[in-house]
């Protein structure tokens, strides 16, 4: 049985869709059971069908964490808020994990880098983690929580992350070419666009080919892994590439031109790394990573591809 944590965001949907769709069974919770309470967790767990011991219908085998604070900008504003969700909670989730003889898949960030304009070498699993803002920090810090409550775990770095649910770079950038005549793209920050779609079909294979149960050793060893399309472009190569396929499969159907500029001019916060691309080696001798276009292209094709409501002001 495998335990979907954050089940109706952007990852977590799609991963619930392929689990499903392989005939994993599987069970879902998002915001009703709040990871950064442990009492909420206490009684989730109390009234679930896992059975601690393994020996029952409902064995707990897997738990994919894709709960976390990922609003970039705001974190700066709610620290306590970010630290709740991605270093308490994580803590918390491991510590179950463990109790009931679990593994757990957790989802990190190229941010815990925090790379400067003057790398151009990717980031590997055994880099220094250097993180800047909050955001960045918290991962971090959520990485070493799970490290120090368990062992049979797998961290999976990921970047730039798009998919079918919620808000995200390739749904504003095609609103935004629908409504405007010209807009500004950074093109000093570099890493690797990457469909959810294809991480989710990695947490499928790892989950898939382990079939020998508790206390036998894996096929992929445990560990931190880095996982994001092959290939590497800026923010700016990003939006162009956005525009191309969605001006090709009609998704975009006016003319707008996409403008360069730093990061400096366009007014973020510097909180964002200028180089983050990851290194994908080590994952890609178990699973085939696809490049960052040959995806993007799938994804703005597909019959799934719709625009969400604009996000609510806060």
């Amino acid at each position: 049985m495998v335990w979907l944590i954050g089940a109706h965001g952007m990852l977590g949907t799609e991963i619930a869709r392929q689990l499903t769709e392989k005939n994993i069974a599987w069970v879902g919770t998002d915001r009703a059971v709040d990871i950064t309470d442990q009492n909420a967790l206490a009684r989730f767990m109390e009234h679930s069908a896992f059975d601690r011991f393994g020996s029952g219908a409902h064995p707990l085998s897997w738990i994919v964490n894709c709960a976390a604070y990922t609003a970039v900008e705001q974190a700066q504003k709610e620290p306590q808020r970010a630290y709740a969700l991605n270093v308490f909670g994580p803590r918390t989730i491991a510590s179950i994990a463990r109790a009931y003889s679990a593994r757990l898949i957790h989802f990190s960030t190229d941010y815990v880098f925090g790379g400067d304009g003057t790398r151009r070498q990717p980031f590997s699993e055994d880099d220094t983690v250097h993180p800047v803002g909050t955001y960045g920090c918290t991962k971090a810090a959520g990485e070493t929580a799970i490290q120090e409550e368990m062992t049979d775990y797998y961290i999976i770095r990921t970047a730039w992350l798009y998919g079918f649910t919620g808000n995200n770079f390739v749904y504003t950038m095609t609103r935004q070419m629908n409504e405007k005549k010209s807009i500004q793209v950074v093109d000093d920050q570099y890493g690797t666009p990457t469909n959810a779609c294809d991480v989710a079909a990695a947490v499928i294979k790892i989950i898939s080919t382990d079939r020998h149960g508790k206390g036998s050793p894996p096929p992929l060893p445990f560990g931190t892994y880095h996982y994001t399309n092959g290939g590497m472009t800026t923010r700016y190569g990003f939006a162009r590439a956005v525009y191309l396929f969605g001006r090709t499969y009609a998704r975009i159907t006016r003319t707008c031109t996409i403008v360069p500029c730093t990061t400096e001019a366009y007014g973020s916060s510097g909180i964002r790394p200028a180089y983050s691309v990851l290194d994908t080696k080590k994952i890609a001798r178990f699973v085939q990573i696809p490049l960052w276009e040959e995806s993007l292209e799938r994804f703005i094709c597909d019959d799934r591809f719709t625009l969400p409501p604009y996000p609510r002001r806060t």
